[in-house]
């Protein structure tokens, strides 16, 4: 086993998660099957309970884990399906090691962080490295291992440590560090400053780590005169000073990256020994790139939202909507809709956003309500719903997109005024949407209804747009994250007036998908359909939702081809 180790210096948020992806799927394009191991040094048992104005995203994985949003990244770029262990907290280390203790597991030593818990730590790394996790059950080759924060941070010391141990563990052969750094540039004349990197990396050498190689961002190409004078004083051959500008996307970041030799580096410092199959990943990966720079044509999505104001908050619904555009050969143009501005007090409070807001709305081709928690910004999110439904604009429901498509329904269609979610109104009259009765009430973190579900098309669906787009399938698996549901005694009214509930639980009690009957493309989700979307495979309701904001669903249905997600001669590629 193989690790690589990616730390970062001067800033948090530099792109460790995008470079350690991108170098997980050169090391694919090897042939060499591949892991990743995300630290987060934060004291929470996991991201759940975290707010996504905080700390982004919360991922979720098919076991049920909620994890931090890099995983998502790993998963998308190496095509991967991880657990829950593939995300370490000191929380979790902390309670294993606590709870070893109270057990007597130590023998009645002190319990200490040297050893105890950077043991506990090099323990957790090996075990979850050696997880088979691609689609054929490989054991891994390589693992990637991420660690969260800044090296100097306080809570990162006890991480730190256990890694500089876990070298020796492993052997120097078997272990690499990349360390990824800024270079600011500062001053009217745009000089690019080493300093910063430079202090980075003595603080790391001083905890006894030295990089192997040096990945150093900047908003420009790196001057070779600046990556000469990180050779010299960061201790590190020229060729292991990677330059990492600012550039169009994430996916040319591993063609960039290979282009500086990085596959020459690792194969020579890890011993690396290449199989074979790789070439036709990086090809279709290579035309991936090519095509996003040639698109012409657009298409418009508007996402209402309540944490707008952070774009990590909602990622994998932007990742899932750029994977579904290349693959119908259009460019994204995605506006950001804060929900409370589309409702009628801002008119009041601020009027320019208030307009604003609506007139993103009503140029949008289609619109996307995501999940979320708490009455803020709901009834913003039931005008967008109503003016999709009114208006036959493509609309796509997550989570609370689907609950609000129910509530907004009820009242405008059915006539039920006062209808409502509990989660809302907890002394709603008319509770459309309930709490779904086996979950714990008095405990936030981890009992939701979590993880991987089945979902059941139902009898004489066999034209739902959904389900010809999963190719016709009855029955799919995808993740879910909520405690609300749709009160199932409303059920049969709603269908009797059109909104039909073509995708249930297992038991045929849960409703888990709607459609609504002579309307182009309407349709809500209760589970997330963009955890599992891959850049050479868009998930199958983001690829409908594109189709129809393109006005290519029925072309696309016409032509009687099943899906093929992620071939890049696209089934609408003719009529564009």
């Amino acid at each position: 086993m193989k690790y690589i180790v990616v730390s970062g210096g001067v800033i948090s948020g530099i792109g460790k998660g995008v470079i350690a992806s991108s170098t997980g799927f050169l090391l694919r394009t090897m042939g060499l099957h591949v892991s990743a191991i995300k630290i987060d040094p934060y004291l929470n048992i996991d991201a759940g309970t975290m707010t996504p104005l905080d700390h982004g995203e919360v991922f979720v994985l098919d076991d049920g884990g909620e994890v931090d949003l890099d995983l998502g990244n790993y998963e998308r770029f190496l095509d991967v399906t991880l657990t829950r262990d593939n995300n370490i907290t000191t929380g979790k280390i902390y309670k294993t090691v606590i709870e070893k203790e109270r057990r007597g597991d130590y023998l009645g030593k002190t319990v200490q962080v040297v050893p105890h818990i950077t043991n506990e730590i090099q323990d957790w790394i090996e075990r979850v490295a050696a997880i088979p996790v691609d689609k054929e059950g490989n054991a891994p080759d390589v693992c990637i291992i991420e660690l969260g924060g800044t090296v100097g941070d306080i809570e990162s010391a006890p991480f730190i440590e256990a890694i500089r141990q876990f070298q020796f563990r492993v052997g120097i052969d078997n272990f690499c560090l990349i360390h990824v750094s800024l270079v600011p540039i500062v001053g009217s004349v745009g000089e690019q400053k080493t300093k910063p990197t430079q202090a980075s990396v003595r603080s790391l050498r001083g905890l006894g780590l030295s990089p192997d190689l040096i990945a150093c961002r900047s908003s420009k190409p790196l001057a070779s005169d600046v990556q000469s004078k990180l050779s010299m004083f960061c201790h590190v051959r020229p060729e292991c000073v990677l330059a990492v500008p600012d550039l169009t996307s994430v996916y040319h970041v591993p063609l960039h990256l290979l282009n500086q030799g990085l596959l020459n580096v690792l194969t020579d410092r890890l011993k690396l020994q290449p199989r074979v199959g790789g070439d036709s990943l990086l090809n279709k990966w290579k035309q991936l790139t090519i095509r996003q720079e040639r698109l012409h044509e657009k298409v418009h999505i508007v996402l209402v939202g309540k944490y707008t104001s952070l774009h990590d908050s909602y990622i994998s619904v932007v990742k899932s909507l750029e994977h579904a555009s290349l693959s119908c050969n259009r460019k994204l143009v995605l506006e950001w809709i804060e929900a409370e501005e589309l409702e009628p007090e801002m008119q009041t409070t601020d009027p320019v956003k208030y307009h604003d807001a609506w007139k993103k709305l009503v140029k949008a081709q289609g619109i996307l309500v995501t999940g979320g928690f708490g009455i803020r910004g709901t009834e913003g999110k039931m005008l967008s719903i109503k003016w999709a439904r009114e208006n036959g604009i493509p609309f796509l429901g997550i989570c609370l997109g689907l609950q609000l498509a129910v509530v907004e329904f009820a009242r405008n269609v059915l006539g039920i005024k006062e209808a409502h979610s509990e989660e809302m109104i907890p002394e709603a009259k008319e509770k459309l949407i309930i709490f779904m009765p086996e979950i714990n009430r008095e405990q936030m973190g981890g009992t939701m209804r979590l993880g991987s579900r089945e979902t059941i098309f139902q009898p004489n669906t066999e034209k739902s747009i959904i389900r010809r787009l999963y190719g016709g399938k009855e029955r799919i698996f995808e993740r879910h994250r909520h405690r609300y549901e749709v009160n199932p005694q409303f059920v049969s009214k709603l269908e009797e007036k059109g909104l039909q509930f073509v995708g249930r639980d297992e038991k045929g009690e849960r409703m888990i998908i709607l459609e609504l009957k002579d309307h182009p493309f309407f349709v809500a989700t209760q589970f997330h359909p963009e955890y599992k979307t891959r850049p050479l495979e868009p998930c199958p309701v983001f690829l409908g939702f594109i189709l129809a904001a393109s006005g290519l669903l029925q072309t696309y249905f016409e032509d009687n081809r099943q899906p093929q997600l992620g071939r890049y001669n696209s089934a609408v590629q003719d009529h564009d």
